[in-house]
């Protein structure tokens, strides 16, 4: 069995918990075409600036979004990192077992055509 990296279960949990919502959600994809001042966030997704702050703290400890401050303006960028870590840790791995019960599916299926069905779907 492999063994995860110290720390990486509660790293993962706290992706996991920023993902969960979908005004979180909202922000991560505004950011994928670019940085985003708080101003701009709260205009894109709605709700109030302190609800959107309240998100970006969360998005911010789960490492997912990086601030930077310019005078009185916050400008947000998308940090893609710890997405990628959890598709590497967890997707990535069902993904094989998911195209293997695929090919199992087609080629229990074929195996019960006629030949003139194998003709006509090949």
């Amino acid at each position: 069995m492999e063994m995860l990296p110290v720390g990486s279960l509660e790293e993962d949990a706290a992706v996991w918990r920023a993902l969960a919502h979908s005004t979180r959600r909202r922000i991560l994809d505004e950011l994928r075409s670019g940085p985003r001042t708080t101003t701009e966030l709260t205009e894109a997704v709605g709700g109030g600036r302190h609800q959107v702050l309240q998100h970006l703290a969360v998005l911010r400890e789960a490492d997912l979004v990086l601030v930077e401050v310019r005078g009185r303006k916050r400008i947000n960028y998308l940090n893609p990192v710890p997405i990628r870590l959890i598709y590497e840790r967890w997707v990535a791995k069902y993904e094989e077992n998911w195209t293997a019960a695929l090919v199992g599916l087609r080629n229990a299926v074929e195996s019960r055509l006629t030949p003139r069905e194998r003709r006509d779907v090949g």
